[in-house]
């Protein structure tokens, strides 16, 4: 069974951080690029953060470049998102996927895990 775990979300003020994590089990975890989505209320989904399996290439939204982190750690099937100096407009549910590449479609999703970020 294909299941993609996020956790690490909360609540956190202005300028605080969080780190999530997606751990993935269930499918071939190098066959995939994994990404992190979010979703606002009211809001479509949007792509954050994306990481290749195949030479480990990221990429970042313009929003959050320079203030989040990808990261894997293939060992434990594992992908991380440090979030630094949150800002209330990050708030949303935070997805991650797990992808043939970067740009390609989702082929499974996580179940989510919020993320508020209070001003």
């Amino acid at each position: 069974e294909v299941q993609l775990v996020e956790s690490g979300g909360g609540l956190v003020q202005a300028g605080g951080s969080l780190r999530l994590s997606c751990a993935a089990s269930g499918f071939t975890f190098d066959d995939y690029a994994i990404g992190w989505f979010r979703q606002a209320p009211g809001k479509e989904r949007e792509g954050v953060s994306c990481i290749s399996s195949s030479d480990g290439s990221t990429y970042y939204a313009d929003s959050v470049k320079g203030r989040f982190t990808i990261s894997s750690d293939n060992a434990k099937n594992t992908v991380y998102l440090q979030m630094n100096s949150l800002k209330p407009e990050d708030t949303a549910v935070y997805y991650c996927a797990a992808l043939p590449s970067c740009s390609g479609r989702a082929d499974y999703w996580g179940q989510g895990t919020q993320v508020t970020v209070s001003s």
